[in-house]
């Protein structure tokens, strides 16, 4: 269990993200290395890659959570500050907090997009451990299929605490030029060199990387506060969806009609 003066902390801090999230929801991230008031530091790396590549207003974007399939195996995502450091509970027993929350976003982010009539889906690996990274049902597999295909694949990530995690920011996928959509999402969230770690498995199967923010203070005591969780995941959704809406040249915030959204097998 978190200790009493860590359950301060964590009060304090998402208190003070509260009086934040309205700004949030809409304000762009701020420069390289400083902090937003709900995602926290965003990337120190230098981005060197600029995204233009137009896109139609109804192409096709597919949204997945990372290590959705990978848990149980080495690199299966952050278990966040609050477990690792303060003796917090896990948010759901079996899983990695990060996993918790990439589904959290994931999933709010989609309904967000499908109620503004962006041509979006979720998918969901049918198990949460897949140990074959070629496993047609993987993040991998899938989001490679549906980049090559002409799509659009983004994947949802939380970054490690402290000074193994870099921040909030986009790894672009690396199998055509970079988007309109990566570079708004960059505007939004920071960005992170295309070669990061040498091109990580996801950018180099066309998946871009969405990394929200380092999974501890401000951002994870407001996750994890019950009364500001539902404000903090609203806000974070509004920010991934109107920089895609952005991306494609829409105008944020329209609701409309004739968006369309098709399932996969696994779906949820």
């Amino acid at each position: 269990m978190a200790s009493p003066r860590g359950l301060r902390r964590s009060a304090l801090s998402a208190g003070l993200v509260l009086l934040c999230l309205g700004l949030a929801a809409a304000a762009q991230a701020p420069a390289p290395g400083s902090r937003d008031p709900l995602t926290g530091v965003r990337s120190r790396l230098s981005r060197d890659w600029v995204g233009q590549r137009q896109e139609p207003t109804d192409l096709p974007i597919l949204v997945m959570a990372g290590h959705a399939d990978s848990q149980g195996i080495a690199g299966a995502g952050t278990g966040g500050a609050a477990v690792d450091l303060h003796g917090a509970r896990p948010m759901q027993r079996g899983i990695r907090d990060e996993l918790y929350w990439n589904l959290a976003v994931a999933r709010r982010v989609v309904a967000l997009g499908l109620q503004r009539g962006l041509n979006i889906r979720f998918y969901d690996p049918p198990q949460r451990t897949i140990h074959d990274g070629d496993d047609p049902r993987t993040n991998w597999s899938v989001g490679k299929a549906h980049a090559a295909a002409g799509g659009y694949a983004l994947e949802i990530h939380f970054d490690a605490y402290g000074p193994d995690g870099v921040g909030s920011g986009v790894i672009p996928a690396l199998h055509r030029p970079f988007s309109r959509l990566d570079e708004s999402l960059a505007q939004a969230f920071g960005g992170y060199p295309q070669q990061f770690r040498g091109g990580l498995g996801g950018p180099r199967r066309g998946i871009t990387l969405l990394e929200i923010g380092k999974l501890e203070a401000p951002l994870e005591p407001a996750l994890r506060n019950p009364g500001s969780r539902e404000r903090a995941l609203a806000a974070i959704a509004e920010r991934v969806v109107a920089a895609l809406e952005q991306g494609l040249g829409r105008q944020p915030g329209v609701a409309s009609v004739d968006g369309r959204v098709g399932l996969a097998a696994g779906d949820q």
